[in-house]
C-alpha cells in the first residue's frame, strides 16, 4: 500500500494535511453538485478544521512523545519510566505494550546484575580457599599431606561444577541444547542414577541409603542424558540435605497418560514460602553449605520445561515431583 505521508516527520502535521485534503475533496464534490461555495466560508471551514485537528492531535501524540523520552532513558540504563495509557485505541495498546516491555527489561537487567553478583560470590569462595591453602604450602606452614591435597581437590571440583553449571545455563538460554528424545524405560535408568548417586553419597560419609520403585513397564518420552542429569542432581540434593543415616526414595508411576517421578528424603523439607523460589538460580533453600553451586535446580527446571513437563515441590516439602509425557505425542 502507498504511504505518501511518510516523509512528514510530525503526526500533528500529518493530521493537518489529512484534514485539508479531505476537506478539499469535500468542497470539490459540493462545487460539482451544487455550485461554487463562497471563498470566505471555504477558508473559515478549513481553518476551523485545522485548529481542531491540532488541538485533538495533542492528546494523540503526547503518549508517543512520552514513549520517545522513556526509550531514550532506557537507552541510558534507566528502566523506571512508564507511559500513561488511558486511551483504548492503537496508541493506548502501544503504550500498554511499551510499559510491559519496560517492566520485562527492568526485570532482566536486575537478573543480570544478580547473576554477576552471585557468580562473583560463588567463584570467590573456592578461589580464596585455594589461595590460602597454596600460600600455606609455599610458606611451609602446611605440609602437602593427603588431607591438604584432598581439600585443594575439593575446591577445584567445586569450581569445575560451577563452570559446568554456568555453561549448561548458557546453552539452555541460547537454545543450543538439543533434545534427543526417545521412549525410555525408567527401571534401568533408575539403576544407573542410583549407582552414581551412591558413589557421591559415600564421599559425603553420611550413610545415606537409596531406594527405588518403578511400576513395571513405566516409560517416559525424554532425552536420556538430560533426564539422567536431572535425577542425579535431585538425588545428590536429597543426600546432602537429608538427615545422616536417612533414606532417599526414587519412585515412578503412570497417571493420566503421564509419567510421575518422585524424589523424596527424610529431611524436614522445604518451607511453603520457599517452594516457589527454590528453582531460581543460586537458591539453596536457606542453606549455604553442602558444596552445591545453587544452579542445579534451576537447570533441572529448564530441562523439564524443554520436555514440556513440570517440576515442583509437593507436600510434605521433602518431595520433588516431576511430570513428563510417557510417550511421544501423536503426529498431526
Amino acid at each position: 500500500m502507498p504511504r505518501p505521508l511518510d516523509p512528514i516527520r510530525s503526526v500533528k502535521l500529518k493530521l493537518a494535511v489529512l484534514m485539508t485534503f479531505a476537506g478539499g475533496i469535500g468542497f470539490v464534490y459540493f462545487w460539482i453538485q451544487i455550485g461554487w461555495i463562497p471563498p470566505r466560508t471555504t477558508l473559515a471551514a478549513m481553518l476551523i478544521a485545522l485548529v481542531a485537528s491540532q488541538f485533538l492531535a495533542h492528546g494523540i501524540t503526547l503518549p508517543l512523545r512520552d514513549m520517545t523520552a522513556a526509550a531514550r532513558r532506557m537507552a541510558r540504563g534507566d528502566y523506571t519510566a512508564r507511559v500513561r495509557a488511558s486511551s483504548r485505541d492503537e496508541v493506548g495498546q502501544l503504550a500498554d505494550a511499551f510499559n510491559r516491555m519496560a517492566g520485562d527489561l527492568a526485570a532482566a537487567d536486575q537478573q543480570r546484575r544478580d547473576l554477576i553478583a552471585n557468580v562473583s560470590h560463588e567463584l570467590r569462595t573456592p578461589i580464596t580457599a585455594l589461595n590460602a591453602l597454596l600460600e600455606n604450602l609455599v610458606d611451609g606452614v602446611s605440609e602437602p599431606d593427603p588431607g591438604t591435597l584432598r581439600t585443594a581437590l575439593h575446591q577445584t571440583e567445586r569450581l569445575g561444577r560451577l563452570v559446568t553449571d554456568l555453561l549448561d545455563i548458557s546453552s539452555i538460554e541460547a537454545g543450543a541444547m538439543p533434545l534427543d528424545r526417545e521412549e525410555l524405560p525408567l527401571a534401568p535408568l533408575f539403576a544407573e542414577v542410583v549407582a552414581e548417586a551412591g558413589v557421591m553419597a559415600t564421599a559425603l560419609g553420611r550413610g545415606i541409603r537409596f531406594h527405588t520403585t518403578a511400576e513395571p513397564g513405566t516409560t517416559v518420552h525424554a532425552d536420556r542424558a538430560r533426564l539422567h542429569q536431572v535425577l542425579l542432581n535431585l538425588l545428590d540434593n536429597a543426600a546432602r540435605h537429608g538427615p545422616t543415616g536417612g533414606e532417599v526414595r526414587l519412585r515412578a508411576h503412570t497417571a493420566a497418560g503421564d509419567t510421575v517421578i518422585d524424589v523424596e528424603d527424610d529431611g524436614p523439607g522445604i518451607p511453603p514460602h520457599q517452594r516457589d523460589t527454590i528453582f531460581d538460580r543460586f537458591t539453596r533453600g536457606g542453606r549455604t553449605d553442602g558444596g552445591g553451586t545453587g544452579l542445579g535446580l534451576a537447570i533441572a527446571r529448564w530441562v523439564i520445561d524443554l520436555h514440556r513437563g513440570t517440576i515442583a515441590v509437593t507436600d510434605p516439602g521433602s518431595r520433588i515431583r516431576i511430570v513428563l509425557p510417557a510417550t511421544a505425542p501423536a503426529a498431526h
